[in-house]
C-alpha cells in the first residue's frame, strides 16, 4: 500500500465526525442521486418508445403494401389491388420477413339509438394474426369467421362503444359510404371490445370480415385492399421496405409505418433529445459536486498538505491521496446510484406505481425497459468524466507553499 493510498483511507475511513467526512458523504449522495436519474430516465425513455412502437406496428405491422396512390390520405379507401402468389412468394423468401397478412378497409357510419360515429371498417381474412393484438382486447373475443358467407361480428374500440353505449353482444347498424350511391346497410353483432390507447386508432377503426367489404364492393375473391408485412427484427424495416419494392408489379407501393404515422414516430424521436439533455445535465451536476468536494477538501487539508510537502513529500504524490479521496467517491457513487436506479426500475415494474392519463401518453402506467448496456455506458462515462475532471481540482495543490500551509488556520 502507497503512502498517498493509506492517507486516503484513513481520512475518508475516519469514523470522527469530521468535516471532510462530511464532505465526502455528501459527494457520494450528489453522484448516487446523478447516476440514478439517468438510470431511470434512460430506462422510462427506453420503456415509452418501445411500448408505444410496439403498439402501432401490432395494429398496422411493420411495412403497408397497397396500390400506387401518391395523393391517398392515411384514412382512405384503398384501391383493389389482387393477390399475386408470385409476389408473396418472393417476398417471404426473405428470411427478414415474419408473414404477411391482407386488409382492406371502407368508410361506414355506426348508428344506434344512442348517436351515430364516423369509422373505417377494417377488414381481414381468416389467417389474420390476432394474436399480435390480444393485449389490445377489453371484453369478448375477436371476429369468429365463418366457412362461407361473411362474419357478422365486428370489433369495436373503447372509445367507439362509449360513445354508442355499446357491449359484447349487442347489435348495431352499420352504413357503409358507397360512392355515387345510397349508402349500405347491415345489421353486425358486437363481438369484442378492445383499447390501443392511440387515439388515431380507437377514435376511427373497428375490425370485421374482408369478405364484407368484397361483397359490398362488388370484388371477387381475390382482391384486397393491401398488405401488412411483418419483419423479425423491426430495426430492419427500413431495408426490409427497400427489397419489398423492388419485388412489387410497377402499379404498387409499399412504405413503412414510420412513413404512414410520421407524427407519432417524429414526437417518439424528440424522446431522445429529451434523454439526451437529462444524461448531459446530471453528468454536469455529478462533476460539479465532485469538483467542488475536491477543492474544499484540498482548502480543508492546507495545513496537511503543507506538512507533507516540509517532509519531503511530491507534489504527485499528494495528488494521489485527493485522487484516491476522487476515485472512492466516484466509485461508491456509480455503485448505489447503478443499485438505487435498478431498484426504482424494479419497483415501477412491479407495482407500476407511477400511472399517466391514457389518453395524452397512449398507456395507462409508466413503462419501463432496461437495455443493460446503456447502464454499463452510463456507468463508465460517468467514471471517466468524472476522472477527466478531478485533474482540475488537484492542481491547486502545487501551488500550496509548505511554510504558509502550516501556518494557514
Amino acid at each position: 500500500m502507497s503512502i498517498a493510498e493509506f492517507i486516503a483511507k484513513r481520512i475518508a475511513f475516519n469514523r470522527e465526525r469530521t468535516f471532510s467526512r462530511f464532505i465526502i458523504r455528501l459527494a457520494i449522495i450528489a453522484v448516487t442521486l446523478s447516476v440514478a436519474t439517468m438510470i431511470v430516465a434512460l430506462s422510462f425513455t427506453n420503456g415509452f418508445q418501445s411500448v408505444i412502437s410496439q403498439k402501432v406496428f401490432s395494429f398496422w405491422g411493420h411495412i403497408r403494401v397497397e396500390h400506387y396512390e401518391p395523393e391517398q390520405t392515411i384514412i382512405a379507401e384503398e384501391t383493389p389491388i389482387a393477390k399475386n402468389d408470385t409476389v408473396l412468394e418472393a417476398v417471404h423468401s426473405d428470411p427478414r420477413v415474419g408473414y404477411i397478412d391482407a386488409f382492406a378497409t371502407k368508410s361506414a357510419m355506426l348508428k344506434t339509438n344512442e348517436g351515430i360515429e364516423g369509422i373505417l371498417f377494417k377488414g381481414v381474412e381468416k389467417d389474420f394474426h390476432f394474436d399480435r393484438l390480444s393485449a389490445f382486447l377489453r371484453q369478448g373475443h375477436w371476429v369468429s369467421f365463418p366457412d362461407s358467407g361473411y362474419s357478422h361480428e365486428i370489433d369495436l374500440s373503447e372509445y367507439t362503444a362509449s360513445q354508442l353505449k355499446l357491449h359484447v353482444g349487442d347489435g348495431v347498424l352499420i352504413y357503409f359510404i358507397q360512392p355515387n350511391a345510397p349508402p349500405r346497410a347491415r345489421k353486425l353483432q358486437v363481438a369484442g371490445i378492445y383499447k390501443t390507447g392511440i387515439e388515431e386508432y380507437d377514435h376511427n377503426f373497428c375490425l370485421g370480415d374482408l369478405r364484407l367489404i368484397r361483397r359490398l364492393n362488388d370484388w371477387d375473391s381475390t382482391k384486397i385492399g393491401g398488405y401488412e408485412v411483418f419483419v423479425k427484427d423491426y430495426r430492419e424495416m427500413a431495408s426490409v421496405n427497400d427489397s419489398v419494392r423492388q419485388l412489387l408489379p410497377p402499379e404498387w407501393n409499399c412504405q413503412t409505418i414510420q412513413d404512414v404515422y410520421p407524427n407519432i414516430f417524429d414526437w417518439l424521436n424528440l424522446q431522445n433529445t429529451t434523454k439526451g439533455l437529462t444524461l448531459i445535465i446530471m453528468t454536469i451536476v455529478a462533476v460539479l459536486n465532485l469538483v467542488t468536494c475536491l477543492i474544499i477538501l484540498v482548502l480543508e487539508r492546507t495545513r496537511m498538505v503543507g506538512i507533507l510537502k516540509a517532509i519531503g513529500s511530491t507534489d504527485n504524490t499528494i495528488q494521489g491521496i485527493f485522487l484516491i479521496h476522487a476515485g472512492l467517491i466516484t466509485f461508491w457513487g456509480i455503485f448505489l446510484g447503478t443499485a438505487l436506479g435498478l431498484g426504482l426500475c424494479w419497483l415501477q415494474q412491479s407495482t407500476g406505481l407511477i400511472k399517466l392519463d391514457e389518453d395524452a401518453y397512449y398507456m395507462p402506467v409508466a413503462p419501463i425497459k432496461i437495455v443493460w448496456w446503456q447502464i454499463a455506458a452510463t456507468d463508465i462515462f460517468t467514471l471517466v468524466i468524472c476522472f477527466a475532471v478531478m485533474l482540475i481540482p488537484v492542481q491547486l495543490v502545487k501551488r500550496i507553499s509548505p511554510v504558509r500551509a502550516i501556518r494557514f488556520n
